[in-house]
């Protein structure tokens, strides 16, 4: 006969046991890292890059076309010095031009990584954080993978028109981005979208989330660089965080979960997923975290430079083995 303790044992390792499951499966917890990285980011070119977008560029809507050309055109300029064959997709949208800024960094075969970012703004905010500090983040990795040699061609694109109305449309420039790669049948090995990458604090509770049952995995404290990836890119995601984890002293947590929960879809990596490409976000969380997120409030002094520079570092580190040779062979 089994004691009253042993059955309540029981009952609390049936209780207790799916959640662990559930955490071990979202969360990827693991051991392995990446060496620490010899490359580094001035975070004072970063300043440069949000201050110039998030202020004279500013508002970047969709509708402000002089200031969307102008960010282009300085984008432009930043991937032409870091050398790459630079160009711009062209589409129209209700019969409006809007650009994507292409900086293609060739390697021995053409299979690709892509890594994006938008440069659009929400409505007449700054948009620092969203999106000028993940702009800013590719510029200085054009600068970092300029002198690499690439197996995989490395193709960095600034995007347009990611925010409403467009946004979850086939108007996003990511849209239009992917459904090109598609019709052209590239073979992507990974996209990997930078989406907010400049806010962090040290307060507890600053970090939320969108299921409770995620405080008991993740932090509380918005002190991390996220990557985010929907149950089908497991693989990918445990392998971005294994190539970012340890290039800086900045933690970082990866989250694999379904694209329904809200956030987990929020951002150009979306448009790759419904071509079927693999792909994941690098993100601060936003809204998570950033009580600014689409506000007037969301300027460039608040964001954090130095953190900031460590997220690009991880990604590039990331970046340079996922373009080497055969570390992504089968996964596709």
């Amino acid at each position: 006969m089994k004691t009253p303790r042993r059955i309540v044992l029981y009952i609390l390792l049936f209780l207790v046991a799916p959640v662990l499951l559930i955490g071990y499966i979202v969360s990827q917890p693991s051991r392995s890292h990446n060496q620490p990285s010899q490359a580094s980011v001035d975070p004072k070119r970063l300043v440069a890059h949000v201050r110039f977008l998030s202020e004279d560029c500013a508002p970047r809507a969709y509708d402000r076309r002089e200031n969307l050309a102008k960010a282009a055109a300085y984008i432009r300029q930043q991937f032409t010095e870091k050398g790459g064959d630079v160009s711009k997709q062209v589409y129209d949208v209700n019969g409006l031009t809007y650009e994507n800024v292409i900086l293609t960094l060739p390697g021995k075969d053409p299979a690709r990584i892509i890594v994006g970012a938008h440069y659009d703004a929400f409505g007449n905010t700054p948009g620092a954080d969203d999106n000028a500090s993940a702009v800013a983040g590719l510029i200085e990795l054009a600068r970092l993978l300029a002198d690499i040699e690439l197996q995989h061609t490395v193709e960095l694109v600034a995007y347009c028109t990611e925010e409403p109305p467009f946004f979850g449309t086939d108007d996003m420039g990511s849209a239009r981005h992917a459904a090109l790669l598609r019709q052209q049948r590239v073979d992507v090995r990974a996209m990997i979208a930078l989406e907010m990458i400049g806010y962090f604090t040290n307060e507890k509770g600053s970090q939320q989330y969108p299921m409770r049952l995620l405080h008991l995995f993740y932090p509380s404290r918005g002190n991390f660089i996220g990557i985010v990836g929907n149950t089908k890119q497991r693989w990918l995601t445990r392998e971005m965080k294994r190539l970012m984890r340890g290039t800086t002293d900045l933690p970082v947590y990866s989250v694999s979960i379904p694209s329904f929960v809200p956030g987990v879809d929020f951002s150009d990596h979306r448009s790759y997923w419904e071509q079927g490409f693999p792909a994941v976000m690098i993100t601060d969380t936003a809204f998570y975290r950033n009580k600014m997120y689409h506000a007037d409030g969301d300027t460039a002094d608040r964001l954090d430079y130095d953190r900031m520079a460590k997220v690009v570092v991880g990604v590039f580190e990331a970046v340079k083995e996922l373009a080497g040779p055969d570390l992504l062979a089968g996964k596709q």
